[in-house]
């Protein structure tokens, strides 16, 4: 009979543990999926939104008409602006090979490159806040998950459940376990909690949607002629040298 009670207490717990540790490792899986998003996130974010970003920077060249730039297009964040990347021959040469550039004048070509990088860029930052609007969705699911299988899986009641399964076999418990029991299965269950992970907004910077062209053209025509005459009216050759 005891032999009987051993096996059935065997069988509970690994029942209880094998369904603990099934739904943790789920959770767990999908807070590394998460975080494998949310640094292809930072890539698509440069690579679609930063260099773009960076080119412009560059064509308007000075800080001033970059921050009437910002005021034209709703941008509140000085992302990706460096001063250094302004002066820097070795960057304006890297970031404008092989750009398409087209145009009979100096100026239409000063002019439609803008316009090409500005419309590429409209539809980056529109990708990149569907990717991190998506994200925040995903870490909000995750933390959700996280609150049901804390409140699904209390360990203090477990470890007091698996203690009175124990309480028939050889390995009594002595007079002094009642008080140090709790003590242990509070810090075996703060060890154990599993933390919900950092969102994305606060992980990521986010972009309103820039105007489209047809919406501001005439106020970046404007910015474009400004930044073309500062400049000496410079061949647009001149960014790749």
């Amino acid at each position: 009979m005891h032999d009987m009670e051993e096996q059935l207490s065997l069988e509970i717990k690994k029942e209880i543990a094998d369904r603990y540790f099934g739904f943790r490792k789920l959770i767990e899986d999908d807070s590394r999926q998460y975080n494998q998003h949310i640094r292809e996130a930072y890539r698509q974010l440069e690579n679609e939104v930063g260099f773009d970003l960076i080119r412009l920077y560059i064509l308007l060249r000075q800080e001033s008409r970059i921050h009437d730039f910002f005021r034209l297009t709703g941008l509140r964040d000085q992302v990706f602006l460096d001063p250094y990347l302004l002066q820097s021959p070795t960057i304006r040469q890297r970031l404008f090979k092989g750009q398409a550039i087209h145009g009979l004048t100096r100026r239409s070509r000063f002019h439609n490159l803008f316009m090409d990088i500005y419309n590429r860029l409209c539809t980056g930052v529109a990708a990149y806040g569907a990717t991190l609007k998506r994200l925040v969705e995903e870490g909000k699911t995750i933390t959700e998950e996280i609150e049901l299988f804390h409140r699904k899986n209390d360990l203090g009641s477990m470890m007091g459940f698996l203690r009175r399964l124990d309480s028939g076999s050889t390995q009594q418990e002595g007079p002094l376990t009642g008080g140090i029991a709790p003590l242990r299965d509070n810090y075996f269950e703060d060890k154990m909690r599993l933390n919900a992970p950092a969102a994305a907004e606060q992980l990521l910077p986010a972009f309103p949607a820039l105007p489209p062209v047809k919406s501001c053209k005439n106020a970046l025509q404007d910015l474009i002629d400004a930044a073309f005459e500062a400049q000496g009216r410079p061949e647009v050759n001149e960014y790749r040298s």
